[in-house]
């Protein structure tokens, strides 16, 4: 049921629309001139008007019509306007139209006509509000991160709110943190959000990728080696313990390191002491240690690959990174950074990229991205821009993982309440808009 003020100087029209709108369920509230139904919209809030261009006998300009729409727009823009006349220029009624008017019904009226574009309009701007209410919600929870270095990390979905809340409640303890998560999901990302928020942001990051390092050098790399410690090196070099001193050290896929690398991590974590390769001096440092991985390491300590006691030590705390293609609402924002506003997508190609189920992760779809503003020839990039196969199976089809049945289901259950269905669904109100469009459900 909505509530809609109707304009016109003609009791007749007033009574015959009172009556229509009424048969439909819907609240009405009639005025036969601007000022009072501009007094009546200051009292009661309203959902949709349908005015006359004309308020005066004999007038057929349609000027006071148009007077009165752009004052509706400039006081109440969110409201749906509908003019409705038999006497009005063409041209007036095309220069409105794109000023914001929904519609124009001519006089007389089809019944059924009118009824459907009442309803569109209606149904586009309950659409509109939904979207500005998500959009609030959004900045409300930006608040909680206000004043907070986020490394110019992008999101949008609930899923990544909730890390980084955990992740800046972390950053300001000295605890040994494990990040898992799939390759290229953002593993390194969050490590510098964990640095840049914690006390010793003024000191040295210092990122090592395990994976990338010769196994013979992982020990010289993380501690030093001294002098002709191995075969080619002439003068002594520090470590990235020692040059991590009073800062952060971010060790990505730990779990390539060698048992004896283990073991020399195992001590330092416990003493702070260690020595140089080829050397007896102890020496002493102060790091934050950060891990991340992408092995199931549990699975390695079974298999005698990695230490458990040293599994404790660097796993204190531990932050997840989902997949990407567990988070969907952060896909096209993700994309629209990447792209860094050069050219806009097209809605085919953000179709494309919400049904890809991304394997990559965010790395793969900045790549996507790059890729796509070097090929791409027109002002927009299309689905053929992206270079990406759709998968049309059910087991990868990003929007097919919840049926349509169950979609309208939830929906008929909570009374075409979308934040209950989507709640009820696991699944945030947005995704589930998202779902909507794809299956062709028509929003409640």
């Amino acid at each position: 049921m909505a509530k809609i003020l109707v304009i016109d100087d003609n009791e007749a029209v007033l009574t015959a629309l009172l009556t229509l709108f009424q048969l439909e369920g819907h609240q009405v509230w009639t005025a036969t001139e601007p000022g009072s139904a501009l007094a009546l919209l200051a009292q009661q809030p309203l959902d949709l008007v349908l005015q006359d261009m004309n308020f005066a006998k004999g007038e057929m300009t349609g000027q006071q019509g148009k007077t009165l729409f752009y004052l509706l727009r400039a006081q109440y823009p969110q409201i749906p306007v509908v003019l409705m006349t038999a006497w009005t220029a063409l041209d007036m009624v095309v220069e409105l139209v794109k000023a914001g008017a929904c519609d124009y019904i001519a006089k007389p009226w089809d019944d059924q006509r009118l009824l459907m574009t009442v309803q569109n309009a209606l149904k586009l701007k309950k659409l509109q509000d939904q979207q500005r209410d998500t959009e609030r919600k959004q900045q409300e929870r930006l608040q909680a991160f206000i004043g907070k270095d986020l490394c110019g990390l992008v999101f949008a979905s609930t899923a990544m709110e909730r890390l980084l809340q955990m992740t800046l409640q972390l950053a300001p303890s000295q605890a040994a943190v494990l990040i898992t998560g799939e390759n290229g999901s953002g593993k390194e990302g969050i490590a510098q959000i964990l640095h840049a928020n914690s006390p010793r942001s003024g000191k040295a990051l210092i990122k090592v990728n395990m994976g990338a390092l010769p196994a013979d050098l992982m020990e010289a790399e993380l501690f030093g080696a001294e002098a002709g410690a191995y075969t080619g090196l002439t003068k002594a070099r520090i470590g990235r313990f020692e040059a991590a001193d009073g800062g952060t050290l971010f060790l990505d896929e730990i779990g390539n390191l060698s048992l004896s690398g283990q073991m020399k991590l195992l001590r330092v974590l416990q003493t702070g002491e260690f020595e140089r390769l080829g050397s007896s001096v102890t020496r002493r440092v102060d790091v934050r240690l950060l891990s991340a991985t992408n092995a199931d390491l549990t699975k390695a300590i079974a298999l005698g690959q990695f230490r458990q006691d040293l599994y404790y030590r660097i796993n204190v705390v531990q932050l997840h990174v989902p997949a990407l293609k567990e988070r969907q609402d952060d896909i096209l924002p993700l994309a629209r950074f990447f792209l860094a506003g050069e050219k806009a997508l097209s809605r085919d190609a953000e179709t494309t990229l919400l049904q890809y189920p991304w394997p990559g992760n965010v790395r793969e779809l900045q790549n996507v991205c790059q890729r796509a503003l070097l090929l791409s020839h027109g002002v927009q990039i299309n689905p053929a821009d992206l270079g990406l196969e759709a998968d049309n199976s059910s087991k990868n089809r990003a929007l097919d993982d919840i049926a349509r049945q169950d979609i309208e289901r939830a929906l008929h259950v909570h009374q075409g309440v979308v934040s209950r269905a989507a709640k009820a669904l696991g699944i945030t109100r947005q995704a589930l808009y998202r779902r909507m469009e794809f299956y062709g459900i028509d929003a409640p």
